[in-house]
């Protein structure tokens, strides 16, 4: 990748030097091998890239190349709407449909091209080169009113959004050398400074949550945390805590030169452990306070049966692994993401099989067997005291807080469990053989797959399936397969020299206090 590097911080060069680059990821080609677990399942994971992708493809708007946000169980009726994140899963789908011989080399090259010509043309804000988070996939055109009822859009330019897209144009540029042009031309256009609010803490900046170009109703920060142009409007929250999907968008600008090496250690592993300051969170952590390049970091955990680990902020397996698809987060750093992934897969697996007794497991937003889209989680690894809940009675637990906080729900009984199936694509480097006897009984005992792959939920409970396909989770399901089945194959496409001297000594400082139990 050919990325811009601007006004790197000397501290994050420095650190660069003292680190080896790994030929696993930087500069290699994908491995052909059986992947992490060996060739037991391969072949049942390669129907399951085929059928997914049957989804995705039927999703996709065949001028255009944007992928729609849903569609029916049928394959028909794929919804008026799509976003970034959409858009960059089925570019990187694209990659590993190719390279598990679903589709042809060429077809892979005219779908990419297709998609990111239209990408080249539809409106962004310009001055930050960020796209906004609702297109229409029939002609690319920005949304201001919503397809199905008709009401107002403000058009939003989102922090993760735009960091998913860019993920997919850094894979793309090196997987696919004939498009690396047009790609790393939408790439480099491309400032995340623009989102990196560098006073919102004393000691470190973090990232807003998007901005609006104008005002929007409701609460707004007016700024500009770029280079050039008008102010623009800034959501009134941050991305402030560390397990969480959006930190793609820090990785990113932080091997781009946009945002400070610091900033991967402004976010809350949780709140400090401080009398009774933070007694909304779930629990009281326990843990340390550490400092990496100045910044004071506490690094607390939270107990689940046994295990400590860091909690996201719902709970939700997507927002602990989705990162991992792409960066090698468990490699770098072994002090802390290769302890705590597989700490919050045993207790996604704990929590279904053993807590909740709902017989299966994963735990991430999805649709709604009952309607259209709900956050699912582990509510005890979540950082929010009402984080997600597993089931469709929306069981809250409330163990207390020492001190603080009388428990009001310490031993719950849950309800309709809301399995997601991609959830445990997710965990397939930490539990393989547990993702694929979970993904077989949902298969074959719930009924809950179809002709484009695994429904997106199921209330096992109750057997209700939500007969629905969303390419967001259907491009996670593909980019695990493609990574179990080919050796990381995406994480050797996204990173390169210039990332990972940018990022590996960054991951390789941290020390979460996290423990498997």
């Amino acid at each position: 990748m050919r990325s811009t590097q601007r006004g790197l911080l000397a501290v994050a060069a420095t650190l660069a030097l003292l680190v080896p680059t790994s030929a696993a990821y930087a500069g290699q080609p994908p491995g052909q091998g059986g992947g992490h677990g060996g060739h037991g399942g391969d072949r049942t994971l390669q129907r399951y890239a085929a059928d997914t992708w049957e989804s995705l493809e039927a999703m996709t708007d065949e001028r255009t190349g944007l992928v729609a946000d849903n569609i029916e169980g049928d394959l028909s009726g794929a919804s008026g709407y799509t976003s970034p994140t959409n858009i960059g899963g089925y570019l990187w789908s694209t990659v590993v449909a190719r390279d598990l011989h679903i589709i042809s080399r060429t077809e892979a090259r005219q779908r990419m091209a297709r998609t990111l010509e239209t990408l080249s043309e539809i409106e962004r804000h310009e001055p930050s080169g960020m796209f906004y988070n609702w297109y229409s996939p029939a002609d690319g055109s920005k949304l201001t009113t919503w397809p199905a009822d008709g009401s107002v859009v403000h058009p939003f330019l989102s922090t993760v959004d735009n960091g998913w897209l860019a993920t997919a144009l850094r894979v793309v540029a090196e997987a696919e050398p004939r498009l690396a042009d047009e790609a790393d031309a939408l790439y480099e256009s491309m400032d995340f400074g623009w989102y990196h609010d560098l006073d919102a803490r004393p000691e470190v900046g973090i990232n807003r949550g998007g901005f609006w170009d104008e005002e929007p109703p409701g609460c707004s920060v007016p700024g500009n945390y770029g280079d050039d142009g008008p102010d623009v409007y800034y959501t009134c929250h941050w991305y402030d805590t560390t397990v969480s999907e959006a930190r793609i968008a820090t990785y990113l600008g932080i091997a781009n030169g946009q945002i400070p090496a610091e900033g991967y250690f402004g976010t809350y592993r949780t709140m400090p452990d401080q009398g009774c300051d933070y007694a909304w969170q779930e629990q009281r952590p326990t843990g340390e306070w550490h400092e990496y390049l100045g910044v004071p970091v506490y690094e607390g955990v939270y107990d689940y049966r046994g295990s400590k680990l860091v909690p996201a902020w719902g709970g939700s397996m997507f927002e602990a692994l989705m990162p991992d698809l792409f960066v090698p987060e468990a490699d770098w750093g072994e002090r802390s993401w290769a302890v705590n992934h597989p700490a919050t897969v045993r207790a996604q697996i704990a929590h279904g099989l053993d807590e909740a007794g709902y017989g299966y497991w994963g735990f991430s937003p999805a649709s709604d067997p009952f309607g259209e889209y709900r956050e699912y989680g582990v509510e005890e690894i979540g950082i929010s005291a009402d984080g997600y809940a597993s089931d469709v009675e929306r069981t809250d637990v409330d163990r207390g807080y020492d001190g603080c906080r009388e428990a009001t729900n310490p031993s719950p009984a849950f309800g309709d469990g809301v399995v997601t199936p991609h959830a445990a694509f997710l965990a397939l480097p930490y539990a393989r053989t547990e993702a694929m006897s979970d993904l077989a009984g949902l298969e074959r005992e719930l009924g809950a797959y179809g002709p484009g792959g695994f429904y997106d939920a199921v209330a096992v409970g109750s057997g209700t399936v939500a007969e629905r396909y969303l390419s967001l989770d259907q491009s996670m399901i593909m980019a695990a397969i493609g990574n179990e089945l080919r050796d990381d194959m995406l994480k050797r496409y996204f990173v390169d020299r210039s990332f990972e001297r940018a990022v590996r000594p960054l991951v390789e400082m941290l020390e979460f206090g996290s423990e498997l139990g």
